[in-house]
């Protein structure tokens, strides 16, 4: 047998009704820890609605939340494409002006290529089991995000809030954003 290890329990030893309420008083200071003033806030602005430009803010807010940040993205103008249930599923690639695009520009501009290299990324998304737009909605939904949805250009390019994915918010103007922007730790423009 051990010297170390001692064969009755000593009286030094907290009891289960002790230890009961050590655990309540850290849970506690680990809730007073991560409560919202302390959380850390992202906001991010989409302006843009093509395929390739649709990834950056939602995988970067899905991120930032599945990190415990408290996430905002305000989508303007041809970014609201993405919060549309179903131009969200159309989103195409434009392929004049990329100078990553495979193909030169001048083949770029032909009709019909915007379709091709839109169905080109589309297979390799698939092909990569690259979760789709919609899911990267869903999902940061699910994690808290917060899309918001510019009014003006809501009203400027005559969108039906209807048709927005459910918890979307709308209503929200420049001002709003602005102030997200001012009380995040980090803002983004996509």
């Amino acid at each position: 047998m051990s010297t170390d290890t001692p064969d009755a329990p000593t009286s030094d030893a907290p009891s289960r009704a002790e230890l009961a309420a050590r655990v309540d008083e850290l849970e506690a200071a680990l809730a007073d820890a991560t409560d919202e003033e302390g959380q850390k806030k992202m906001s991010i602005i989409a302006t843009k609605g093509t395929l390739d430009m649709a990834y950056p803010p939602l995988i970067l807010a899905s991120t930032a939340a599945a990190f415990g940040y408290e996430v905002t993205v305000f989508h303007t103008f041809w970014g609201l494409d993405i919060l549309h249930e179903e131009r969200s599923k159309n989103l195409k690639l434009s392929s004049v002006g990329n100078p990553n695009m495979p193909v030169p520009n001048a083949v770029a501009a032909l009709p019909g290529m915007d379709r091709v290299t839109t169905k080109m990324m589309e297979r390799k998304i698939d092909d990569n089991d690259t979760a789709t737009i919609e899911e990267l909605i869903e999902t940061s939904l699910d994690m808290g995000v917060e899309f918001q949805a510019c009014q003006m250009t809501i009203d400027l390019m005559d969108y039906d809030e209807q048709n927005f994915y459910d918890g979307v918010t709308t209503g929200v103007g420049a001002a709003t954003a602005l102030q997200d922007m001012a009380d995040a730790d980090i803002q983004l423009l996509v």
